[in-house]
This record gives structure tokens, sequence and C-alpha cells, in this order.
């Protein structure tokens, strides 16, 4: 008789008074003690009704259940004895598998629904750990309290963990950082298990160590480690670990996992050993720059970049650079913990002005980088000597400028040609050719060639010459110095018993002329760029002031940035001016009457400056002395033989 005959016979019995049957006895026996054996069992196929009654008799509770469950065929095999328990568990893990929840519902009652409804029927709530509970598929709710974790970031890493069909979204309570989870026994006892191994602080396991240094400073132990343990190795050690220098305590604090302090230990008492630093004091002299200068580039060098040293000791140092780049060791642009090629703490760069040369003081390494940059910086800068020539010329009344009636032909603002009429000859379109050593004339030949015959309308007011050097400016003034009255000033000397009542006159200068500024930056090819500044001043009339007459004074400015190649003829022009007068001719010898009756006229006068420049760079030799040498050739005799002896060196 099977197990299913056996109950349905004991509950005949039971209804008609009827003596129980032989088999009932023992299932009796089963649920009167928790520790007597079940089994083995086997229902094959029955019905979900028979398998629920076989777990109410088991557990001795009532089931409640809805009219309608799903229509299931159950299979249910125990082929070994085991306690009544065990049968609770694998009967409600059956269930749970074919949907189907049970829940407790006090002492006395099972509560039966569609797994899906399960978690809004007040599923019994474990209070306790949930591992001391039998695995099983049965249903439960539990508060789930996080201590390091935060439940926002924890739960949603869980949520493939739960049953989508039992369970519900867990109820997260952010403010006090707990969950309310949901679903079987053996889901939630997962969870648990988790929360044991990750709810835990995020330095477990990671211990402090204090080293107190003896002879080096922990800042620059730090440092040192820091630049050591860079790259690979810094993975290898993990990115919790951290050590952080205590100057204040002259301490170095390391936080690690405590099997690596052997490592750490024989690292810092390697470098904590007394060691003099290696400085020595070098004067470096300067041929051609200045020392102020260099010095001061050199204090900005060092500075910046031990301040990018700084800030990058806060984080892993990038991996170094190629030793021998040599344009990032003139910008500064080393790793800033690459001891070979980083300027140290202690060096210090000042000016000697005297004899033009710079005290440095500094660890070898130091001098070695310093010397360097010296060599770099302290070279001969180009050199460049404008010639200039600057010539008045008179318009006339159907001219438009200086340069069109010179005729000559500009490209660029550079002389390229020139074209001239004059008795007997006639000139159109020559070509100019440009010697690079400044020609085989000065510039005012040249330009007398291009005006040939020499006009009379053409007056020549300066012929300087400008030598400068690269991105240095030169500059010329041709005029005078006039006193002009700047401001008046109340007298309040007394003058007999009463106070004067006049005036005190502050004078100050003022130049009138013309001014020339020229700024060249020189070119490895051979050009030249220039910033050409032009000013003239005239003095136009007078006018009277408090009684005072003062000048009034015309202003003419250009402002020019032209390109040229050495030996090329730059012309600018355009600074114009119109004057008028007036004459009168006398008729007779009565001098009014003669005034009133003689003739009289009027004219209008144009002029217009023209400025010539010719760059020519030097080369450091003798031709560059050729244009003067062979000037002073052309000289009287007398005079010549007088300046050559002078030039001439004594003994």
């Amino acid at each position: 008789m099977t197990l299913r005959h056996t109950l349905l016979a004991g509950l005949i019995c039971a209804c008609l008074g009827l003596p129980r049957l032989a088999g009932q006895e023992s299932v009796e026996t089963t649920k009167r003690s928790a520790d007597d054996l079940i089994g083995p069992i086997h229902v094959p196929g029955d019905s979900l009704d028979q398998i629920l009654a076989l777990l109410e008799r088991w557990t001795g509770r009532a089931l409640l259940r809805p009219q309608s469950l799903p229509n299931l065929t159950l299979t249910l095999n125990l082929r070994q004895q085991v306690t009544r328990e065990e049968a609770i568990q694998a009967v409600e893990s059956l269930l749970n598998l074919n949907g189907i929840a049970v829940t407790p519902l006090g002492s006395r009652f099972l509560k039966v629904t569609p797994l899906a409804a399960a978690k809004s029927e007040a599923p019994e709530f474990i209070e306790g750990s949930l591992l001391t509970l039998t695995p099983s598929g049965r249903i439960v709710s539990k508060l789930f309290q996080l201590e390091f974790l935060r439940v926002g970031e924890f739960m949603p890493q869980i949520a493939g963990l739960l049953n989508p069909a039992a369970s519900s979204p867990p109820v997260v309570f952010e403010k006090s950082n707990a969950a309310l989870l949901t679903d079987s026994v053996s889901n939630l006892q997962r969870v648990e298990l988790l929360l044991t191994r990750l709810d835990r602080p995020s330095l477990a396991g990671m211990q402090p160590k204090f080293y107190t240094l003896q002879s080096a400073k922990a800042g620059d132990v730090v440092a040192q480690m820091r630049a050591i343990l860079s790259g690979p190795i810094q993975t290898q050690l993990g990115t919790a670990t951290a050590y952080q220098p205590d100057d204040r305590t002259n301490q170095i604090v390391l936080i690690t996992d405590p099997r690596q302090h052997p490592f750490f230990d024989e690292l810092i008492a390697r470098l904590d050993v007394q060691a003099e630093r290696n400085t020595r004091n070098e004067v470096v002299y300067l041929k051609h720059a200045s020392a102020k200068e260099v010095a001061s580039i050199l204090s900005q060098l060092v500075s910046g970049q031990n301040s990018a040293a700084r800030t990058n000791t806060a984080t892993l140092p990038a991996a170094p650079k190629p030793a021998d780049d040599p344009a990032a060791k003139l910008t500064g642009a080393r790793p800033a913990l690459e001891p070979s090629h980083q300027f140290s703490p202690v060096l210090t760069v000042l000016p000697e002005e005297r004899s033009n040369s710079i005290v440095v003081s500094g660890t070898l390494d130091d001098i070695r980088l310093i010397n360097d940059l010296v060599a770099r910086i302290d070279i001969l800068l180009a050199q460049v000597r404008i010639e200039v020539v600057i010539a008045e010329v008179t318009l006339s009344d159907n001219a438009s400028s200086g340069i069109s009636t010179l005729g000559l032909q500009i490209q660029a603002d550079k002389l390229v040609g020139f074209a001239g009429t004059g008795p007997g000859i006639s000139v159109t379109d020559a070509l100019l050719s440009r010697d690079p050593a400044g020609g085989s004339h000065d510039l005012a030949a040249a330009i007398g060639l291009t005006t040939t015959p020499r006009k009379s309308n053409v007056a020549i007011l300066s012929q300087p010459n400008i030598t400068t050097t690269h991105n240095r400016q030169g500059s010329i003034f041709v005029g005078e110095s006039r006193p002009v009255i700047s401001s008046y000033l109340p007298d309040g000397a007394g003058i007999g018993s009463g106070f004067g009542t006049g005036y005190r006159s502050t004078v100050a200068s003022k130049d009138i002329g013309i001014g020339l500024s020229v700024t060249p930056l020189i070119g490895n090819d051979g050009a030249v760029q220039l910033e050409i500044e032009q000013e003239v001043n005239d003095v136009l009339g007078e006018i009277t002031i408090d009684g005072n007459p003062q000048p009034r004074i015309g202003r003419r400015t250009t402002k020019s940035f032209v390109s040229a190649r050495s030996g090329e003829i730059i012309v600018l022009g355009g600074l114009q001016r119109s004057s008028r007068g007036r004459n009168t001719n006398r008729l007779g010898p009565v001098p009014l009457l003669g005034d009133l009756l003689g003739a009289r006229s009027r004219e209008e006068t144009r002029t217009d400056l023209v400025f010539f420049l010719r760059p020519v760079i030097l080369t450091n030799s003798a031709a560059d002395n050729s244009a003067a040498l062979r000037q002073i050739g052309e000289l009287p005799s007398g005079d010549r033989e007088r300046i050559q002896k002078a030039l001439q060196p004594a003994g």
C-alpha cells in the first residue's frame, strides 16, 4: 500500500470511528516527534492537493489557501529516510520551484499562495541570522543593516541574485543605510554571506607604521621613494598603499598591508643615511650677454621648475623623457623627480655686474646644467649697420609725392629701379642691383646715381649711420632743442609793502627736428625685419600765451614694419608739409608809398621728406669696415694721413 493510500485510509477510519490500519501508526508517530524518521517516500505524479496534505500532516498546522491554485502534477521521491524537518524542507522547496509559496501565519496556520503574491502576503520576518536556518524555498523577509557599504550602491549590484518571481525590489532606507529584502531563505542566506565578507572597513587588512628618521629629512626620503616606486612597481604595491612625510616630527607615515612592511623597512633604512650635499661655488664669466639679464632668466627657470616639482610630488610622475632632449633641458620641461635633470633646492644664482659674471652655488649637477644653459645663452648676437639718407624733395603743383618726383620704382617699400631725364640723357626703367656687402658706394652715392642728373629740388638733410644688434633699438635725431614754457606758478614775493601779482615760469626743452628709431630682427638667412618709427617736428610760427611768444610746432609721425634682405634699399616717404609765403617789391625810394604801389606775390610750397635706409648685416670681419675705409681714402691727403695714423695700433 502506498503512502497516499495509507493517509486516505487513515482519514476514512478516523471519520467512521474504525480502528487504524497497518502503517497508520508510523505516520502518527512522525507527527508526535520531530526526531522520527520519514520515508522512503515515492509520490509519482500526484496532484497539488496531495502534496499539501503531506505538508499539513508533517507540520501539524492547518493550511489556508485560496479557492484557485495552479493545477499541478508533482513528483516527490525521498529514496532514504529523512527527519520530519528535512521532509518539510523538501516539500517547501518543491512547491517554490513550481510557483507555490508557503508562508507561516502564527503558530497554527500555513498560508499557501502563488509565488508571485507571496511578497505581499506578509511573509515571515526573520530578525536573527538566516545562516542558522535550514536552506529552503520558504519565502521570508529580512532587514539588512549595513555598516560600511552604502546601501544605495550595494543593492543594485545584488539585484541579479534575487528570484524575480518571488522577490520584490529591495526597499531601501537611505538615512538608516538599511534595506528590506523578501525572497526565499536560501537566496537571502547568500546575500547575508556576501555582506559578511564585504561590509567591512575599506582599510581592512591595512596597518599604519611610523618610521622616525635619524639622518635624512622625511620630505627628501619620500621624494626619493616616489621616484623609485613609480610606474609598474607602484602597481604591484597596490593603490591602497600610501606613504607621506611628517616634517614636524621627521617621520614617514606608511599605510599598507603588513606583509609589505619588511620591504619598506629595508628601503627606508637604506635611504635614511647621513650624506653631505656635494655643493660648490663657481663663477661663470660672460662674454656677450648681460650678467643681470642672464641671472634673472636662470633664477626664473629654477624657481619655475622647483615649483612644478613640488606640485608633481602629490601625483605619480610620468614616464621620464630621454636624457638627450636639448629642447626640454632649455625650457626646464624635465620630469620633476628625475635627479640628473632637475635643479636642487639649494641652487642660487646671483649676478656680479662689475666683472659681468654670474655666481652659482649648488650641487655638481646644478653647476653642469647652469654651464650648459649659459653656453647656449651667452652668444654674440648678429649686428646690422643701417645707412640712412634723409632727403627733402620740393614738390611741384602736379606732384603727389617725393618718391614719384624722384622717379623711383618701389616694390614693398624697397627701391628696385629708377627713371630720370636731363640734358642729353633719358633713363627709363633702370634696374638697381643689390650688393649684400653694402655696395661699392655709400648710400648717398647710390641715390645720386638713381637721380642723375642731380635735381635742384632735392636737398639731402642728413646721412647718418646706425649700428645696433638683434632686437636692440637704435635711434638718431637731427635738429635742435628749443626752450618752451611748460607751466606758470603764482609769484607771491612781496614788492614793497604789498605782494606781487606776477607769475614764475617753468621752462623745458623741446626737440625740434627729425627723429628716427629702428629696431632690427636679424634672421640667419640674411633677412632683416625693421620696426621703424619716424618723427618730424617743425616750427610753423609763433603764438602768444599770457604775453609770452611760444613756438607753434607741427608734428608728423609714422610707424612701419618692413622686411628686407641685407643690402636692399628701403624707401619711406609721405611726411609732407605745406608752407605759404608772401613777397612785396618796393616801387620808388619812399618806403611806405613804394610798398603800397609795389608788386606783391604769394606762393605755396610743398615738401616731402624721403627716408632711404639700407641695412647691411655685419660679419665681424674686415669687410664690415670697407665702406668707412673707402670714405677715409677719399678725404684730402692731410686729413687722410692723420686718421689712418690714429687708427693704427700703438707700437
